[in-house]
C-alpha cells in the first residue's frame, strides 16, 4: 500500500465505526438501491451503504428523483449525513449525496481474508499431493499449476452475500473444505479418501467465472446465465482433455460431486447425490458455508442485546449469548474493578 492509499485509509471513516447521533461525511458503496413511498406518496431511497468492515442502512429523504439520477448500484457515493436509530439499528439519513468519480482504492470497500493466501494455497497444494489415486492426483496438480486460473482463485470470493464474501474466500473455503475431506474420510473408512479430496478441491473452481469484484461482488453475465456449477464442469471438461487415459468412469464420478454438492434441486443443485462421497462433500461444504456465514452474522450484527435482528435468510433470530468463556473474562473485569474499589476506600499503609 502506498502514502496515497494509506492517507485515504486513515481519512475514511469505518462503517463498523459509525456510532448513533454524529455527523457522518464521507465516500461508501451502494450496494443496494431502493425508491419508496411514504404514506403520502412522495418518494424517498432507502440505501445499503457499505465498505470493507460491513454495511449501514441510509435514507434519502429530499430532492430523491434529481439525487437518485446521479448514481446506481455498485457506484461510490459521498455523502453528509446524521445517525439515528430506527428499529434498533444505526441508520444514516443522508442530506446530501453524489456520485464520487475519482480514482479510489479497492482495498477500502472490498474486505479481504485476514488469512495468509501463500501459506493457505501452499497448504492446498500439499494435500493434492496427498492423494495416492495418480489420475486425480496429474488433475489436481495440474489445475493448481496454471498460473492463469490460480492468479483468479487466489483473489476470488466464495460467493456474494452469505459465505466467504471477500476476496481470498473461494480459497479460503476449498481448503477448508478439503481438510475436513480428509478427516471425514479417516473417519469412514468406506469412503473413497482420494476421490472426496480430489471432489473438495474440484467443487467450486467455476465460481471464478461467476463472479466479478472489482469495487464490489457482482455476478458476471456466465455466472446468472450457467451458474458456478455448469461452469465447474466446463473448467473441468478443458482440463481432462488433456489428460490421456483418464478413466470415463472416475470423470463421471468427479463430475456428479461438482453437479450435486448443494445437495437438492431448491438450492441451485442440477443432480441430488447419489453415491457416498456426493453425500459427504455436500455435507461438509453445506457445514462449512454454514458455519462461516452465521459467525459473520453474529459478528456484524448491531441489535443490542443477546439476540440478533431477524434473520430472513435462517428465518429466525439467533442467539449470541456469552460463551463460558466470555463470562469467566466478565467475571475476571468484575473481580478486579471490586479489589480496585477495596484499595480505594481501604488504602494499604505506607
Amino acid at each position: 500500500m502506498d502514502i496515497k492509499e494509506e492517507a485515504e485509509e486513515m481519512q475514511h471513516i469505518w462503517i463498523k465505526d459509525i456510532q448513533e447521533n454524529e455527523t457522518v461525511q464521507g465516500a461508501y458503496l451502494v450496494k443496494s438501491k431502493t425508491v419508496n413511498q411514504t404514506r403520502q406518496g412522495s418518494p424517498f431511497l432507502i440505501l445499503t451503504l457499505g465498505d470493507k468492515t460491513g454495511t449501514i442502512e441510509a435514507r434519502v429523504w429530499e430532492n430523491v428523483e434529481e439525487i437518485s439520477t446521479q448514481f446506481k448500484e455498485g457506484d461510490i457515493v459521498d455523502i453528509t449525513g446524521q445517525t439515528g436509530t430506527y428499529k434498533n439499528q444505526i441508520q444514516i439519513q443522508v442530506q446530501g449525496l453524489t456520485r464520487n468519480r475519482a480514482d479510489v482504492d479497492p482495498a477500502i470497500y472490498l474486505e479481504s481474508t485476514p488469512k495468509d493466501i501463500a501459506l493457505m494455497l501452499a497448504e492446498l497444494k500439499e494435500l493434492a499431493n496427498r492423494i495416492r489415486n495418480t489420475h486425480l492426483r496429474t488433475l489436481a496438480n495440474l489445475l493448481l499449476a496454471d498460473h492463469k486460473f490460480i492468479s483468479q482463485f487466489k483473489r476470488a470470493p466464495a460467493a456474494k452475500y452469505f459465505h466467504h464474501g471477500y476476496l481470498g474466500g473461494l480459497l479460503e473455503h476449498t481448503l477448508s473444505v478439503s481438510r475436513m475431506a480428509v478427516k471425514v474420510a479417516e473417519q469412514y473408512p468406506d469412503l473413497d479418501g482420494d476421490l472426496l479430496l480430489a471432489g473438495a478441491i474440484l467443487h467450486d473452481i467455476g465460481k471464478i467465472d461467476e463472479l466479478n469484484y472489482e469495487l464490489s461482488i457482482e455476478y458476471s453475465d456466465q455466472g446468472r446465465l450457467l451458474g458456478h456449477i455448469v461452469l465447474g464442469i466446463l473448467r473441468l471438461e478443458e482440463k481432462l482433455k488433456t489428460l490421456k487415459g483418464f478413466p470415463p468412469e472416475l470423470a463421471t464420478r468427479l463430475k456428479h460431486l461438482i453437479l450435486s454438492h448443494h445437495g437438492e434441486f431448491d438450492f441451485g443443485s442440477p443432480k441430488r447425490p447419489k453415491f457416498l462421497e456426493a453425500f459427504a462433500l455436500h455435507l461438509i461444504d453445506d457445514l462449512d458455508a454454514k458455519m462461516n456465514g452465521l459467525s459473520k452474522l453474529l459478528k456484524d450484527d448491531r441489535h443490542e442485546g443477546s439476540w440478533t435482528a431477524f434473520s430472513h435468510l435462517f428465518q429466525r433470530y439467533l442467539f449470541k449469548g456469552d460463551t463460558g468463556q466470555q463470562m469467566e473474562k466478565r467475571k475476571g473485569e468484575k473481580a478486579e474493578l471490586v479489589d480496585q474499589e477495596q484499595r480505594y476506600l481501604f488504602p494499604m499503609d505506607l
